[in-house]
């Protein structure tokens, strides 16, 4: 075992453990309710949950193989995660008159990490491996799951075999037959919560997923399965679940906060809608939040028909956190109904790793960290993101190369073939870098952390125009020719990204054989930015054809980017980028960043080229 892996089950912290652990985690002691008394004694009942866990078991950054850690010190993973919820158990176990907490996941699991993706595609589950995601989540002992979009990633065969696999229901009311509308997966499960020296609590948990999957991983399921909206879908499910016995409804949702929609109007259910829903459907009792990786402890909503408040909570992403949601019970009219609730998040690097998960799926991850590190090539020169999203590197400049260069190929003897062939690429990673020398799979993987598959679309002059006008919505206006910090620069909030355009949410755009070159000028308004278009030294021509080389994701309509959706598909093999950059490393053994790098775009303002500083 290399010294790597060791670390794994090391941690820059001392593991501790009940008590401690929750005070360390941030756990905050809320007074039981005490009020409503001649309904009797109040119970209360806690609700853990996970969300965007994206493949994580372990502390450790694949990418760079390393302990994982960031600006924050954030630590992730499930054997953190299980660390956490035994303190939680330990606790509430010492009061013998509580009843026993439930735990639950939003959604998002089995894609993310290069353990997710091996476990896929180099070893995949549906050969009879228990996923390292299922193994560890059984372990822990979770009640429920929802499904989240990046469930469909890898295709229905193997979510199924995934689903198989859990020893708790994976739960999506709204993923439902293409044909016949009927759920899918289980809409919702009932679990009865033993209480000592009273009726059980009958607990219902309804999963909601996110209806981008239609447009997300369209080609996984299209003519398979239908998404309807979560609102919409929950307003059918949550008087069922109630007719069914639940005391209380708690719905898991892989749905963000704040009404808000990536894909725009593309479908006539928004993307993010967990607030809406609880103001909107009564019956709710509590929302565990996932999907936008936001860490939000606690926020109180009313609902507009019933008058009741709603809980809910959001623990960010990756293990990071793990929500607590309290919610404080009395029998009225001889059924539980809650009387007073509240949540927090508990912080997961506050604690050890638990070695039974880590124990369990220590081989997993040895396979996985060799499998990474195999060297396959060489490169004659370091290339690095850090600044790719606001000047033309070498970085960007090779994933356009291999997309544009496999489409290319792919259309020789169809009619496309004479077209001039694009590319588009977004700075996915700033920390992403090539090194000079030896480079192992982590490296070119680490340039392209997504799952993407390729297609290739036909567009004209003007729609590049108007895609590339439309990216250019990233920069924040500035006069002057700096220099500028890029925060000064990058990331300008918009009506669908109020906190800030995200960097994969920036497109360049490049050409294969000849080059693209344009000017961004940041001074001007947005839809009005883009100068000096030109295809090999001529203007581009409003109607000139091109082929387009895109992402799966880019080209089903995620960022809602203008034409490229509608556009004519004429290439879709359902080849994975990332894998395309690793085959063509391996199979030429050397990557020459003069081969296939040139500064082709730049920012100016008012014409003037400006500097931009990291």
């Amino acid at each position: 075992m290399t010294n790597s892996g060791e670390r794994t089950t090391m941690t820059r912290r001392t593991l501790i453990g009940g008590a401690s652990a929750l005070a360390a985690a941030g756990f905050t002691a809320v007074p039981a309710y005490a009020g409503g008394t001649g309904h009797g004694r109040s119970v209360r009942l806690s609700v853990m949950g996970t969300t965007d866990l994206h493949g994580n078991v372990f502390n450790w950054d694949y990418f760079k193989n390393a302990e994982y850690d960031d600006s924050a010190h954030n630590d992730i993973g499930l054997a953190k995660i299980s660390t956490l919820v035994t303190a939680v158990r330990d606790r509430i176990a010492a009061d013998r008159h509580a009843p026993r907490p439930l735990l639950l996941d939003a959604g998002d699991t089995i894609q993310g990490t290069p353990l997710a993706y091996y476990f896929a595609k180099i070893e995949p589950i549906t050969g009879g491996h228990i996923h390292p995601m299922a193994a560890a989540m059984n372990r822990i002992g979770y009640d429920a799951a929802a499904l989240g979009n990046h469930e469909f990633n890898y295709g229905i065969e193997l979510l199924r075999k995934f689903q198989r696999q859990l020893r708790f229901p994976l739960l999506g009311a709204n993923a439902q037959d293409w044909t016949t509308g009927l759920p899918a997966f289980p809409p919702y499960v009932l679990k009865r919560v033993h209480v000592p020296g009273e009726k059980p609590i009958t607990v219902g948990i309804l999963g909601l997923t996110n209806p981008g999957i239609a447009i997300w991983d369209k080609a996984n399921v299209e003519n398979k399965l239908k998404f309807g909206g979560i609102v919409e879908l929950a307003k059918v499910w949550v008087p069922r679940v109630r007719k069914a016995g639940a005391d209380i409804v708690i719905a898991s949702v892989h749905s963000g906060m704040d009404l808000s929609s990536s894909y725009g109007d593309a479908l006539p259910y928004p993307e993010n809608t967990s607030v809406l829903l609880a103001e909107t459907v009564p019956g709710i009792d509590a929302v565990l939040v996932g999907h936008a990786h936001l860490e939000i402890p606690e926020r109180l909503v009313t609902n507009k028909t019933s008058g009741e408040q709603v809980v809910l909570s959001e623990p960010l992403k990756w293990g990071m956190r793990l929500s607590l949601i309290d919610l404080d019970l009395q029998k009225v009219r001889g059924r539980w109904k809650v009387v007073s609730r509240h949540s927090q998040v508990l912080n997961a690097n506050t604690v050890g790793a638990d070695p039974r998960v880590v124990e369990l799926l220590q081989k997993d991850h040895e396979k996985v960290v060799s499998y990474v590190n195999s060297k396959i090539g060489t490169c004659t020169e370091a290339m690095s993101a850090a600044t790719a999203p606001w000047e033309d590197t070498a970085a960007l400049d090779f994933v356009n190369f291999i997309q544009a260069d496999a489409v290319s190929k792919a259309l020789v003897g169809t009619p496309q073939e004479s077209l001039p062939v694009l590319a588009i690429a977004a700075p996915f990673n700033r920390a992403a870098a090539i090194p000079a020398g030896d480079v192992s799979i982590r490296d070119v993987a680490g340039l392209y952390i997504f799952d993407n598959t390729l297609l290739a679309v036909t567009m004209t002059g003007a729609q590049v125009k108007a895609y590339l006008e439309f990216s250019a919505a990233y920069y924040k206006q500035v006069t002057g020719a700096g220099p500028f910090p890029s925060d000064q620069v990058t990331n300008a909030p918009t009506s669908t990204a109020p906190g800030g355009t995200p960097d994969y949410n920036y497109d360049v755009v490049g050409g294969r054989t000849k080059p693209l070159t344009y000017k961004i000028d940041i001074a001007k308004a947005v839809g009005a930015r883009i100068t000096d278009l030109s295809y090999d030294g001529v203007a581009v021509a409003a109607d000139q054809q091109f082929v387009v080389a895109v992402n799966n994701y880019r080209q089903s309509g995620g960022g809602n980017f203008p034409h490229v959706s509608t556009a004519p598909v004429v290439y879709n093999r359902q080849v994975e980028i990332r894998q395309l950059m690793i085959d063509y490393v391996t199979a030429t053994g050397s990557v020459d960043p003069n081969t296939f790098h040139t500064v082709d775009w730049s920012l100016t303002s008012n014409g003037t080229p400006i500097t931009v500083t990291s």
